[in-house]
């Protein structure tokens, strides 16, 4: 498919994914004939996880990180799955975090609330 397409598909601009390529996070991006990207499936797999780990909280260094480690093949799989925990960890706290800071304003709200009622 080509990149308007994948575009469309995976959410991510033709204009980002051309600097995911530049920098490496895409490598080995199939060309036609005529020299244009030409995307698969699996590129839209791979993309879709990129995009999740971005969403989450990743930056793109350590995503480039995952993906030097995803070209070097299956023995480095305990490295990305190092590097997967350490994230997950993170976006644990953030979450925890978050739901502390969600509580207080609850509280906040019913404060008012009750004030409200009175």
């Amino acid at each position: 498919m080509d990149i308007q397409t994948f575009s469309k598909i995976t959410g991510i601009s033709a204009h980002t994914l051309r600097y995911y390529e530049k920098i490496g996070i895409f490598r080995n991006v199939n060309r036609n004939s005529s020299g244009h990207r030409s995307f698969s499936d699996s590129d839209v797999l791979w993309a879709e996880f990129i995009k999740r780990l971005k969403d989450t909280g990743m930056a793109l260094g350590e995503i480039l990180e995952y993906a030097d480690l995803r070209e070097k093949g299956e023995h480095t799989i305990d490295l990305r799955m190092a590097l997967l925990k350490k994230h997950a960890n993170l976006l644990e706290e953030k979450i925890s975090f978050e739901k502390r800071n969600l509580e207080k304003l609850n509280d906040k709200i019913k404060y008012y609330e009750n004030l409200m009622n009175k």
